[in-house]
């Protein structure tokens, strides 16, 4: 009896010790040791798979650039525009990941969202 008592409490006291992302953290690793184990390495990421390190700012730069960019209205080259679409624009009115970009005249481009109204850029 005395050893029952004893596992009961060590159970109450090690489940009160735990939250739940811990309990499901433990719970991963050790299903991770168990696959490694048995050989089972599928699961391999590697940088070619999910494109490598972020690099966070320039994509922060990108965004604030973009945000600047629909803001103020600002005419800008074909070139400034592929870098902040991440693509170069195939005709007139490109749009792509939200962003609309207008041409004006011959290299001269505006950006703004495509959830703004867009009547005022109608032909």
């Amino acid at each position: 009896m005395p050893d029952s008592k004893r596992d009961s409490s060590e159970t109450t006291s090690l489940s009160s010790e735990l939250n739940v992302e811990q309990a499901l953290g433990m719970i991963g690793l050790g299903l991770m040791q168990k696959i490694s184990k048995d050989g089972l390495t599928e699961w391999c990421w590697s940088e070619s798979e999910d494109g490598g390190k972020a690099d966070l700012t320039f994509l922060r730069q990108k965004l604030e650039l973009t945000a600047l960019a629909i803001e103020t209205g600002a005419p800008l080259s074909t070139a400034e525009v592929t870098q902040l679409l991440g693509a170069r624009p195939g005709s007139a009115k490109t749009q792509r990941g939200g962003l609309i970009a207008k041409r004006i005249s011959r290299n001269v481009w505006k950006l703004l969202r495509s959830d703004q109204d867009s009547s005022h850029w109608r032909n």
